[in-house]
């Protein structure tokens, strides 16, 4: 076998190992909840969530992911805020949301100081904030009571800063209900990438996939609604130096469940 072939065969058993459930395509708007509908229109959400809203299609993440009125939802990595808001707005006043935000070095402080100003605001009133680092005791929820928990393009960070991703996703595993989700958000890498990828703020799908059906998650469903077939993945996705590329990415959109 050529070297030519190996790599290709070596690319192929990558892409198929990425995800071992079909994906979906996106959710037709007509079949999107009305609670999510509501909440991503909300009148007096930020103007500056609202124009993040075309690259990141918050209604698709949403609904792919089953987020429904009176849940108990937590969104790790929480960052300015964004992903937040939203499920607190489509979970309501019945619902509970565990909004988790690392702490961040003195040059990101405008992160966090996003993150608390947002969380004063009326409308987040249901949200419980957790300002500790995902290597703490990061859930405050009792065991087994969460319906749902999200890492919205952050997961690759775990990576990046050398945390325990085997006891972050165990921490997870018990907050959730058996037949809870663990929903999951990252930009793509090409197969195979490595710590090349990593530096881009990207991983590899099955990379991911694996390590979270090793804490005893099991792969329920993957969405293409996010994916950019246009992205050649050489890029850094971070914000701060992605420019007029922010959005544009080729994302995966995943949901773990517990058995």
């Amino acid at each position: 076998m050529t070297r030519t072939i190996r790599v290709a065969c070596v690319a192929l058993l990558a892409l198929a190992a990425a995800t071992s459930v079909k994906e979906s395509g996106p959710i037709p708007p007509d079949k999107i909840p009305a609670a999510i509908h509501t909440a991503v229109g909300a009148a007096d959400r930020p103007d500056a969530d609202k124009a993040l809203d075309a690259g990141r299609m918050p209604e698709q993440m949403l609904a792919f992911f089953g987020v429904a009125p009176g849940m108990k939802v937590a969104d790790l990595y929480a960052g300015g805020g964004y992903t937040t808001e939203l499920l607190a707005r489509v979970v309501g006043p019945n619902g509970k949301v565990y909004s988790q935000e690392p702490m961040f070095p003195p040059e990101l402080k405008q992160i966090e100081d996003a993150w608390t100003a947002r969380l004063a605001r009326p409308a987040l009133a249901n949200v419980v904030a957790v300002h500790k680092g995902l290597a703490d005791d990061f859930l405050p929820a009792s065991p087994g009571s969460l319906d749902l928990v999200v890492i919205n393009m952050n997961y690759h960070d775990l990576v990046l800063q050398k945390l325990d991703r085997d006891k972050v996703n165990a921490t997870v595993f018990a907050a959730l209900k058996k037949g809870g989700a663990y929903g999951i958000v990252d930009h793509s890498a090409k197969p195979g990438g490595g710590d090349e990828s990593l530096q881009l703020h990207r991983i590899g799908e099955g990379f991911l996939t694996k390590e979270v059906e090793k804490a005893g998650f099991k792969l329920d469903a993957a969405s293409s609604a996010l994916r950019n077939a246009k992205d050649d993945r050489t890029w850094s996705t971070s914000p701060r130096v992605a420019g007029e590329k922010r959005g544009t990415s080729d994302r995966f959109m995943l949901r773990f469940v517990k058995p």
